[in-house]
């Protein structure tokens, strides 16, 4: 799955923007990934749901809003009530973060939990069992543009066997510093939806540029899933 970031699209055309990767077949994006940041809990301001609310009426695919914010207890229902698909709040912020859970699915949405780059997955791996989302942070949350840190594929590596094993049952997401050079490693490491923000806006035809990162995406995974049956056969 690709999910294109519109933290590096054109603000000022931004209904443009998504449109131009609603296509068909493999250059249509998976979802549109939306960062929402408060300026407190990251130092950075971008969008909030009035903007979402809007979004939503330009295109038909779905919305994956990232919620960088404080007080996600409070104020993420409110995208999962305006019809986003997937509400993600990040665990350092969330007070209840199962309750939370729980009344992000009651408003209408997926459930999203997101760590930073320094956060340990351990922590979180039993709330995670009331999630549909992890996204795990491959960058310092805040700006777009910053360089990937390969560190956290420990993190997905951990997670792809939790689920494989079925300890959760959850989608893999993974967010900073993705583009042809390290998506390929990514999904080695067991990621199923990848977000992508210069490396698609930054294309001369984003919807092209969605089919790149699927086709690559998709031929590591498989030497992943090939390399793992002949360990299971060996076995």
């Amino acid at each position: 799955m690709i999910a294109p970031s519109i933290l590096s699209a054109d603000f000022a055309r931004l209904g443009e923007e998504i449109t131009s990767v609603a296509g068909e077949g493999d250059n249509r994006a998976d979802w549109v990934h939306v960062d929402v940041m408060d300026g407190h809990f990251v130092p950075n301001l971008t969008i909030g749901l009035p903007v979402v609310r809007s979004l939503l009426t330009t295109s038909d695919v779905p919305l994956d809003c990232h919620l960088m914010i404080e007080d996600p207890d409070r104020w993420a229902p409110g995208y999962a009530e305006s019809g986003a698909y997937n509400v993600t709040v990040h665990a350092e912020a969330a007070r209840d973060p199962i309750m939370l859970a729980k009344n992000l699915r009651a408003a209408g949405s997926r459930a999203g939990l997101s760590v930073k780059p320094k956060t340990p997955l351990e922590d979180y791996v039993e709330i995670l069992k009331h999630y549909d989302t992890l996204l795990v942070m491959s960058v310092e949350p805040g700006f777009g543009g910053q360089s990937f840190i390969p560190e956290v594929l420990d993190k997905v590596r951990t997670a792809r066997r939790l689920v494989d094993t079925g300890h959760l049952r959850l989608l893999v997401e993974i967010d900073g510093g993705i583009n042809n050079d390290t998506i390929e490693q990514a999904a080695e490491a067991g990621v199923d939806c990848f977000v992508a923000g210069t490396a698609v806006y930054g294309a001369d035809d984003p919807g092209k540029a969605v089919a790149a990162l699927r086709e690559q995406a998709a031929s590591a995974a498989g030497c992943r899933h090939g390399a793992q049956g002949a360990q299971d056969g060996n076995g």
